[in-house]
């Protein structure tokens, strides 16, 4: 048996409540359609960082999921490449998740 354990075992182990767990799923996803948004874009992180004035280190961080970005961090990005954040309902968006499914 290996002495390492897969993620799907650690994250039972640290029993995450499933408000936690689609807490980070949301987080993930943000992150994921901003680098989405970048590469779209054509931007490096250098070029994001330098029109939104967040160094590129804290870029690499926030696409490596190794650092949570604050709000104002985010929408600093966002905000340099055309884009905004949008609350809608919760039915709305598992609406919207299930016509891109089928």
């Amino acid at each position: 048996m290996s002495k390492f354990k897969n993620w799907k075992d650690v994250k039972k182990e640290l029993d995450f409540t499933p408000e936690e767990i689609e807490e980070m799923e949301l987080e993930k996803q943000i992150i994921k359609a901003t680098i989405e948004v970048r590469k779209k874009a054509n931007l490096t992180q250098q070029e994001l960082s330098e029109k939104s004035g967040i160094i590129q280190p804290s870029i690499a961080k926030i696409e490596n999921f190794v650092r949570t970005p604050q709000y104002t961090t985010l929408m600093k990005m966002l905000y340099a490449m055309g884009y905004t954040l949008a609350v809608v309902p919760l039915k709305e968006k598992e609406s919207k998740e299930a016509e891109v499914k089928q």
